[in-house]
C-alpha cells in the first residue's frame, strides 16, 4: 500500500484490489459520532469528512477533512482531490454553490478538476446521483438530517471502473438541541 499527501491532494492505491472509503459530514461537533464511525469501519482504506466537523485537525488526523462554513476557527482547506484507484474524488463542503444548481455546478467543478466523484455535505440530506458522468454523493449528517432519515454517512467501494454507494442512517436522537 502507497499513501501520499500533498498540500490538498491525496493519493491511495492498493494495487487494484477493493477499497472502502467512508465518507461523513456535518458532524458539528458530535465526537461520539465521529469515533463510532470509525469504530466500525477499521478495515476502511480512506475517510474523507466533507466539512462542519468543528473540531481541531490533529483530532481526528486519519480524516481527509474541508472547510465547512462553520468551521471558521480551524485550518481545513476549502477543497481536496482525493486519488484512489483509478479515481479521483473532489472534495468540497459546497456552500458556496447556489442551491438550485448546486449538484450541476458540482459535477461541473469535479469535471474541471479530471475527477469522476464528487463528494460534499452542507445540506445535510443524503443524495446520490452521477451527472454528466460524474457520482455526485452528499453523505447526509452525522449530526441532524433535515430529511426526516435521521444522521446517515455513506460507505463506498471501489473497485476498478465500479462506484457503489451505500447509505447508513443512524438513529434520530431524542435531543431538542
Amino acid at each position: 500500500d502507497i499513501i501520499l499527501f500533498i498540500s490538498t491532494f491525496f493519493w491511495y492505491d492498493n494495487s487494484g484490489g477493493k477499497m472502502k472509503v467512508i465518507v461523513v459530514s456535518d458532524s458539528h461537533g458530535k465526537d461520539s459520532a465521529i469515533q463510532a464511525v470509525l469504530e466500525q469501519y477499521p478495515q476502511a482504506e480512506l475517510f474523507l469528512h466533507c466539512g462542519d466537523i468543528e473540531a481541531e485537525p490533529q483530532q481526528y488526523p486519519q480524516l481527509v477533512t474541508v472547510r465547512g462554513n462553520n468551521d471558521i476557527f480551524y485550518d481545513y482547506p476549502e477543497e481536496r482531490v482525493v486519488t484512489v484507484g483509478k479515481h479521483r474524488i473532489y472534495v468540497v463542503h459546497s456552500h458556496k454553490f447556489t442551491y438550485s444548481r448546486r449538484v450541476e455546478q458540482l459535477a461541473q467543478k469535479a469535471k474541471s478538476l479530471a475527477c469522476d466523484i464528487v463528494c460534499y455535505g452542507h445540506t445535510h440530506i443524503a443524495a446520490y446521483e452521477v451527472v454528466d458522468g460524474v457520482h455526485v454523493l452528499n453523505p447526509g449528517s452525522l449530526w441532524r438530517s433535515r430529511d426526516g432519515r435521521g444522521p446517515s454517512y455513506a460507505v463506498v467501494e471501489l473497485e476498478g471502473d465500479n462506484v457503489d454507494v451505500e447509505f447508513k442512517f443512524l438513529p434520530q436522537s431524542k435531543s431538542n438541541f
